[in-house]
């Protein structure tokens, strides 16, 4: 299978990956659903391209590595999303774009739910760019990346371990939770996030300019920074965060980055 074609064809199932989160989120009125599908198409499909043989010799050790990985991050963050939609509570998120939506926000969802099908049609070529570096698999990139997509991956699961632990406690009851981690970062589960994109561009990327198209997987974090920063995750969650802890939350902004971990912020609700 030619590239275009494999391409062409992960953009078809992204795309009708996400006519059923919507189908499933508007039947359910449980918006949390689209992210568990999102999670879970884009790491299926990023797998499943990076498998696909690159010439006669068929699939290489590196490939192997790549759709693992990106299996890994899906199986993380999409299992994560899951046990949260099975709660029932919708996403807040979603639910304050769905009342500025007004009468169309069945419409302006979908629309947004295909355009969610392309950021994560960018993210698998990423993936793919990875996979299909030529140069001989077990060069310090390669356990370099694998190093830094472990790390990333437990260092997320770390981050929601601990923000379950704080909000189990009934003490903490409209508290900020500010331990672990999250005295480090405001957001120190979208840091990891990208650093496994990252991860990826450092397998991808050939110093030497054999495989120059290998700097195409800078996409993935470059994406998934403008996305988490300063789109679809800061943005929304720190004005739901405002909305119900006010002050104490505009206290915590004052203290902790939003983004970078250990570094002091510039401004409230900059990264």
């Amino acid at each position: 299978m030619s590239n275009a074609h494999l391409f062409f064809a992960c953009a078809i199932f992204l795309s009708i990956c996400m006519m059923l989160a919507w189908a499933l989120a508007v039947r359910s009125r449980n918006h949390g659903w689209v992210d568990t599908v999102w999670s879970f198409a884009v790491g299926l499909a990023g797998a499943g391209a990076a498998l696909v043989p690159a010439g006669p010799h068929g699939t290489s050790g590196r490939q192997w590595l790549v759709a693992g990985l990106a299996a890994l991050w899906s199986l993380r963050l999409g299992s994560h999303i899951l046990r949260r939609s099975l709660n029932g509570k919708d996403d807040p998120r979603y639910a304050e774009l769905l009342r500025a939506w007004g009468r169309q926000a069945r419409l302006r969802l979908f629309i947004f739910l295909q355009i969610q099908a392309v950021a994560g049609l960018l993210l698998v070529l990423a993936v793919l760019v990875a996979a299909r570096n030529p140069l001989p698999f077990g060069r310090p990139g390669d356990w370099l990346g694998g190093a830094m997509l472990a790390l990333a991956i437990l260092g997320a699961g770390l981050a929601d371990r601990q923000l379950a632990r704080f909000r189990a406690d009934p003490a903490n009851r409209r508290k900020v939770c500010d331990v672990g981690l999250w005295g480090l970062s405001r957001h120190p589960n979208y840091f990891f996030e990208w650093l496994g994109w990252l991860a990826l561009a450092v397998i991808a990327i050939d110093l030497g300019g054999v495989y120059p198209l290998g700097y195409a997987a800078l996409i993935g974090p470059a994406l998934m920074y403008v996305l988490l920063v300063h789109a679809s995750g800061i943005p929304p969650t720190e004005a739901h965060m405002l909305r119900s802890r006010g002050e104490a939350f505009r206290a915590y902004q004052r203290r902790v980055n939003a983004f970078w971990p250990g570094l002091p912020p510039s401004k409230p609700g900059r990264s």
